[in-house]
């Protein structure tokens, strides 16, 4: 069995910076979750599933991290390695910011860090999966090199699933 190192959880960029989740993130991100237009969750529920992210972390060795401006110092989104519809050696790419943060390259700066980061852990490789209606993250993910694998259909819709080999 192949073993990895751990994640860094600490990546900083020029305008960024992620960082482990703290129960302060809870209700920005309720707010966060809300953007997508299904109701916004109770910040309680929302604390725990922040503790399941911790944990999850602890064993896996990967994470999801929130996403701070580092000037501004506000909560603007996530992103990192989930085992998502992957798997622990081959973990996918996530990322979701605020509507107000799109189109400013954030997405793509805090994703190369985490793709950075991905490969100093000894990973080949990396997975994706976009809504193929979601141009903008299908154009972050193509600026990074992953490129597109298959189509499912799935209960939302198709969905594409994307690949990148590392470093």
């Amino acid at each position: 069995m192949t073993t990895y190192q751990t994640m860094s959880f600490h990546l900083e960029t020029e305008r960024l910076i992620l960082r482990p989740w703290a129960e302060s993130d809870a209700p920005a991100f309720c707010a966060l979750l809300a953007e997508r237009g299904k109701g916004t969750p109770e910040v309680e529920r929302i604390r725990t599933a922040i503790a399941e992210f911790l944990a999850t972390t602890e064993n896996t060795g990967i994470a999801l991290l929130p996403i701070q401006r580092r000037e501004e110092g506000d909560f603007i989104g996530y992103c990192g390695l989930i085992i998502g519809r992957a798997t622990l050696g081959e973990p996918e790419i996530a990322y979701e910011l605020f509507q107000h943060a799109h189109g400013r390259g954030y997405a793509t700066e805090a994703a190369g860090a985490v793709v950075t980061a991905a490969a100093a852990t000894g990973r080949k490789r990396l997975w994706s999966t976009v809504g193929t209606w979601n141009t903008p993250s299908l154009r972050v993910l193509e600026k990074l090199g992953f490129e597109r694998d298959r189509v499912s259909t799935e209960e939302n819709g198709e969905v594409y699933w994307l690949t990148r080999s590392l470093p």
